[in-house]
């Protein structure tokens, strides 16, 4: 597995991710999906988007992590991800800041754990969106670059973020969020508003973690061109999983 150790300075981007095991993945999708499609699913977004990182990072200074959980859970990455891709532990059991609670407290370890590597700044990406246009990826970092501290926001479509970016690891970030509700970015702007800090808004995205947002993702792969760069990463290897396990079949028959 990679070595642990990461290079000083530039953007981290960091998945979150749990280990894509059978029946602790992508479990909204069972049924219509099996324990094992859903993991093999999951394994296939974690591919994608350390790849789709891994090519913003030749137009800006952009190392990528994948922040995982549960502990000593390493292993199971070996051959997922793309070359070059740290790992980062987050399953948060060493936080215990007031108010930080649930997936926070991941959040919060991850960032923690990034910026003492030597980063100036820090993102934390979700691991549901394998066709995020890697144009985003790099405004992200391009903005974090910028002197002056703020946060980067993508918005996800149900009302949570698929990625915040942070020039340091303020707590209150992730103090009292409602984690997993439609509440979590607006909660986030409050609470950057509460530091002071100006918020630059990227363009919404959504995320994969139900039938229909599997369906919307079957359609959008089925009908991209890899020439057309106006719509999302053309993610190859979700692609391959959905064909193979014959995922589109599946969610017809529901």
């Amino acid at each position: 597995m990679n070595a642990p150790m990461s290079p000083k300075g530039g953007c981290a981007i960091a998945v979150m991710a749990k280990a894509p095991r059978p029946g602790l993945v992508k479990t909204r999708l069972v049924p219509p999906l099996s324990p094992s499609a859903a993991s093999a699913l999951s394994a296939s977004f974690l591919r994608d988007i350390t790849e789709n990182i891994a090519l913003a990072a030749r137009a800006a200074e952009i190392h990528g992590s994948v922040a995982y959980a549960p502990v000593e859970s390493q292993a199971t990455f070996d051959g997922m991800l793309a070359s070059g891709t740290q790992l980062v532990l987050a399953d948060g059991a060493n936080i215990s800041t007031p108010g930080v609670c649930g997936f926070g407290r991941s959040l919060l370890q991850a960032a923690q754990a990034l910026f003492a590597r030597g980063h100036h700044a820090v993102c934390l990406l979700n691991s549901d969106s394998p066709t995020l246009p890697t144009r985003l990826l790099v405004e992200t970092a391009e903005v974090l670059a910028e002197a002056g501290d703020r946060i980067v926001l993508g918005p996800a479509e149900d009302g949570g973020y698929y990625v915040i970016g942070i020039k340091a690891p303020h707590l209150h970030l992730f103090q009292d969020i409602t984690w997993s509700t439609a509440k979590v970015a607006m909660e986030t702007r409050m609470r950057a508003a509460a530091l002071g800090l100006p918020v630059v808004e990227l363009d919404t995205w959504y995320d994969v973690d139900d039938a229909v947002s599997l369906r919307r993702l079957c359609v959008e792969l089925a009908s991209a061109s890899v020439t057309d760069t106006t719509r999302g990463y053309s993610a190859p290897a979700t692609t391959d999983c959905l064909a193979r396990w014959r995922i589109p079949e599946l969610l017809t028959a529901v």
